[in-house]
């Protein structure tokens, strides 16, 4: 029997006796939550009483959502690299809230485990009160909770940021959430999710239905073809698909899909073309797809002019030096040799493979880019190699093609090779030297064909050198290496910074960077590279007013006032000098990073410290603290 009466405003006394009375009114969205987990009768001060599906459950339940774990893997990858960074879980879950996937940090997935934060457990807003994923749900918005904010006691812990995947016609196809630890404050990881979701989405319209026309739409006509974009797929004059850029853009809602629209969207199905203008009258640039040739006009509003970076989806990203290199990188897989890209993380090695793809003579087929880090060590050689009908517990019932023979005719990027599993790298090596490939569970080889580039931010000669690496892959994957420089090597910071706010949503939404935040931002240092300073740009992007002229006061803490410095000689070292205890810890962390190249992991392994507190510690916050 219930002890207690649950009310938003008890529970919300409970928290500020248990956080002190300075804990904040929660916004709206948490404070509905509340109220309805208080109508189900939910015990605030209890455990949630949630069980995992059975085996059998979970195999069908993955099974339907094969789909959309597929169409969301790009994106899960590229949060990889903040959660693993954070201490944070990148979780998919499906429409009704059972989690289907996640993947960061082992050390937190431990700690999120206790509290029923795993695979296979429902996480709906009725079976475990105020949480991100089920509010979203609910809400079917966006929405972050945060540690107290959670309704249930042992919750938390957490600090959660989840968005719905919507279809094109409004349906929830499942929720992406951003999870850590509620002692960590992660204050970009909404929008985070928010630009994965919307790159999803893109990519659910980005064929054209059979019998329908799609018009692309946004105020920048550099942004037509990206994430960014306003989609609209009409069946005659009927409106049957959108996102949730083009409905806002236009000032319609989910519920105007169906209905006829007069004003025509430029197709030869009705009189006239659409004067393409948004919902406050501005004008707008357009692109048709699908039209009838003979009936096909151009949208009023669109630029008769090519965007420059449509013809370079690299530039800016890579510099005159790496641009020479990539050159060099074409000719090399126009005559089938491969090619392995290094670098440290987020230095734009999948930018330059995806450049050379498209520079190359096997630009029209398809690009296959898989994360060796992020594939379970227990499912990569069924993802790399397929698997036939029945396989394994837990197979599809048809069998998959695999990564590499997706990869057919085409170019196929295999990045953090570093982190292949032993075992699996023979099989790789035989696939690359027969050009065929054994799916898991068959008898006969399936003929591939397709370029190699590899990446990885691991140093693979001196791995084969203590043998973590086959030396006979790594002579027949790496007859050429390129290098990417880290960005605090680079001298183009500032016309970088420039160049990709300009690719941000912030410069049509006339949000500016003032001289001294562009400056701040170049002279940071940015231990992420080109991905964390992409991200922050894009963060500062969604986050900011229309209008707004940003300073160093609106970065992200850590960010302003930090400067790029030259990494430590580390041979032979010298001592720090005498100061304050936390000056030289500072310095033997900085000198641990200097001697292991950069990587966290291993710096931190050698000073006895976990890797959160290296890089809380000595990659957060600003060097050269005076003593």
């Amino acid at each position: 029997m219930q002890n207690r009466v649950t009310t938003p405003r008890t529970l919300l006394a409970a928290r500020r006796q248990a956080f002190g009375p300075g804990m904040a009114e929660p916004p709206p969205p948490i404070l509905r939550s509340w109220e309805r987990c208080a109508a189900l009768g939910l015990d605030f001060g209890q455990r949630p009483r949630v069980e995992p599906l059975s085996t059998a459950e979970m195999r069908a339940a993955f099974d339907r959502s094969e789909a959309l774990r597929r169409t969301c893997r790009p994106e899960i990858e590229a949060l990889h690299a903040d959660a693993q960074a954070t201490g944070s879980l990148v979780i998919l879950t499906d429409a009704d809230g059972l989690i289907l996937d996640t993947l960061g940090s082992d050390s937190f997935a431990g700690r999120a485990a206790q509290v029923a934060l795993r695979p296979g457990v429902p996480w709906s807003e009725s079976l475990t009160g105020t949480n991100a994923i089920g509010t979203a749900l609910v809400e079917r918005r966006p929405v972050e909770v945060r540690g107290a904010e959670h309704y249930f006691e042992p919750h938390r812990i957490l600090s959660c940021a989840a968005m719905p995947i919507l279809g094109p016609d409004g349906t929830v196809l499942g929720v992406l959430d951003l999870t850590g630890p509620a002692a960590i404050h992660q204050g970009h990881a909404l929008g985070l999710v928010g630009l994965a979701v919307a790159a999803i989405e893109h990519r659910l319209l980005a064929a054209v239905p059979p019998g329908c026309e799609v018009l692309r739409l946004h105020r920048d006509a550099g942004l037509l073809g990206t994430p960014r974009e306003g989609v609209l797929v009409f069946e005659g004059r009927r409106l049957v698909g959108a996102n949730r850029h083009g409905l806002t853009l236009l000032g319609l809602g989910w519920g105007d899909l169906g209905a006829e629209h007069a004003g025509d969207h430029g197709g030869g199905s009705a009189p006239g073309p659409l004067a393409l203008r948004d919902a406050g009258g501005a004008p707008l640039y357009g692109r048709l797809q699908g039209a009838p040739p003979s009936s096909r006009r151009r949208p009023a509003a669109e630029p008769a002019r090519q965007n420059p970076e449509a013809r370079n989806p690299a530039a800016p990203i890579l510099d005159p030096a790496t641009e020479k290199l990539l050159a060099r990188a074409v000719r090399l897989i126009d005559a089938g040799i491969p090619v392995v890209v290094e670098g440290e993380t987020g230095t734009g090695k999948e930018v330059f493979a995806r450049a050379a793809h498209a520079a190359c003579a096997r630009s029209q087929k398809p690009f296959v880019a898989v994360n060796c880090a992020a594939l379970p060590e227990t499912l990569i050689e069924a993802e790399l190699f397929g698997y036939e009908p029945g396989a394994f517990t837990g197979a599809a019932r048809h069998g998959a093609k695999g990564l590499l023979r997706q990869a057919e005719g085409g170019l196929l990027f295999l990045d953090e090779i570093g982190d292949m599993p032993l075992a699996l790298q023979s099989r790789l090596l035989r696939a690359l030297q027969e050009r065929e490939v054994l799916p898991v569970g068959g008898t006969c080889p399936v003929p591939v064909d397709f370029a190699l580039i590899c990446a990885t931010h691991r140093d693979l000669s001196g791995m084969v050198e203590d043998g973590a690496f086959r030396a006979d892959l790594y002579y027949r994957i790496a007859p050429y290496r390129v290098r990417l420089p880290a960005l605090r090597e680079r001298p183009d910071r500032l016309a970088l910074v420039r160049a990709l706010w300009a690719r941000s949503d912030g410069p049509s939404r006339r949000v500016a960077l003032s001289p001294s935040c562009e400056a701040a931002l170049a002279e940071a240092d940015w231990p992420g590279n080109l991905r964390q300073l992409a991200a922050c740009l894009k963060a500062l992007a969604v986050l900011a007013e229309t209008g707004e002229v940003l300073g160093p006061e609106d970065l992200p803490e850590g960010v302003a006032g930090r400067r790029t410095t030259p990494r430590p000689d580390p041979s032979p070292h010298r001592p720090p000098a005498p100061g304050r205890l936390d000056t030289l810890a500072h310095a033997a962390m900085r000198a641990a990073l200097a001697e292991h190249g950069g990587n966290v992991s291993r710096a931190a392994r050698s000073l006895g410290i976990s890797r959160s507190t290296l890089y809380r510690r000595c990659l957060t916050e600003p060097a050269g603290t005076p003593g």
